[in-house]
C-alpha cells in the first residue's frame, strides 16, 4: 500500500483544509476508489497486497533478537520502526512491551480484520479496509494539523476494525496458553485502553501470555496513561517470542474460521 499512501499525500495538497468536512471528503474519494478498483481486482491479488503479517513478524522478530543479544540501544532503533512512541529511553522491559503491543494490534489491523471484511465484501472489502486503516496511520492522530482533517479517518477505522478487534481477541482467548487470564484481562481493563479496538486485542495478549501492558507512554513530549493491562510480570523477549507465536495461531484461526464461514454461505 505504499503507492496508496503516496496518492493521498498527493491529493491531501489539494484537499486539505482544517476541518472536518474537508477530511470527509478526503476519506471519501480515496476509500471510495479502493472499493472501486477492488472491483477489477481478484481476491488473491488483493489479500496478497493487504495482509501484513510476515513483515510485522519480521520486524518484532529482529527486536526479539536485539533484545536477547543485549543491544538496547540497537532494540530501541528498531522497535521505533513499529510504534510511534519515543523509545530512546525505554529499558528492556519497555522495549518487549512495545513490540508485544505492536504485535498484537496489528496482528488484528493487518491480518484478522482484512480477512474479516474480504470474507464479507471480498477484494473491495479488502482494499476499502486497508485504505482506511493507511488513512488513519497517516492523518487520524491528534495533531494541530489532524486534530479536525483527520477526525473522518480515525473515526471511520474505528468503526471498521470492531469485528476484527473483538475476534482477534476471541481466538487469542481460545489459542492462547491461558484462556481464563485472557478473559480476565480482556473483561477487566480493556474499557480503560483508549482505543476501543486496541484495548481489547492488547488486554487479551496480555491475559493469555501472562504479561502486564498498557501504561504510560511518550508520544512527541505528550504523555499518555494507557491503563495496566493484564497482571503477570513485565515482558522480555522471551515473552514477545511466544507473543509471535501467539499472532500467527490468531491469524491462521482466523482464516480457518472465515473460510469456513464463506464455505458454508455459499452453499446455502
Amino acid at each position: 500500500m505504499a503507492g496508496f499512501g503516496r496518492l493521498a499525500g498527493l491529493l491531501e495538497r489539494h484537499t486539505y483544509a482544517d476541518t472536518r468536512v474537508a477530511g470527509g471528503v478526503h476519506v471519501a474519494v480515496l476509500v471510495g476508489a479502493a472499493a472501486l478498483v477492488g472491483t477489477r481486482v481478484p481476491v488473491a491479488l488483493a489479500t496478497w497486497a493487504v495482509l501484513g503479517g510476515t513483515t510485522l513478524d519480521r520486524e518484532a522478530a529482529e527486536v526479539e533478537r536485539l533484545l536477547a543479544a543485549g543491544d538496547l540501544d540497537a532494540a530501541r532503533r528498531q522497535v521505533a520502526r513499529l510504534v510511534g512512541r519515543d523509545t530512546s529511553t525505554l529499558d528492556e522491559h519497555g522495549v518487549a512491551r512495545a513490540a508485544l503491543e505492536s504485535v498484537a494490534e496489528n496482528t488484528s489491523d493487518a491480518v484478522v480484520a482484512p480477512l474479516a471484511w474480504g470474507a464479507l465484501l471480498g477484494a473491495p472489502g479488502l482494499l476499502a479496509y486497508r485504505a482506511a486503516n493507511t488513512l488513519d496511520a497517516m492523518i487520524g492522530h491528534h495533531s494541530p494539523r489532524y486534530e479536525r482533517f483527520g477526525w473522518a479517518a480515525a473515526r471511520l477505522d474505528d468503526v471498521l476494525n470492531l469485528p476484527g478487534a473483538r475476534l482477534t481477541a476471541l481466538l487469542a482467548v481460545l489459542l492462547g496458553p491461558d484462556p481464563r487470564g485472557a478473559v480476565r484481562a480482556w473483561r477487566r481493563d480493556a474499557h480503560h485502553h483508549p482505543s476501543p479496538n486496541a484495548g481489547p486485542v492488547e488486554a487479551a495478549f496480555a491475559g493469555a501470555l501472562g504479561v502486564r501492558l498498557g501504561g504510560v507512554n511518550v508520544y512527541a513530549g505528550r504523555t499518555e496513561d494507557r491503563h495496566v493491562l493484564g497482571d503477570g510480570h513485565a515482558p522480555t523477549h522471551h515473552d514477545l517470542a511466544r507473543g509471535r507465536v501467539l499472532a500467527r495461531r490468531v491469524g491462521w484461526g482466523a482464516l480457518a474460521a472465515l473460510s469456513a464461514t464463506e464455505l458454508l454461505r455459499r452453499r446455502r
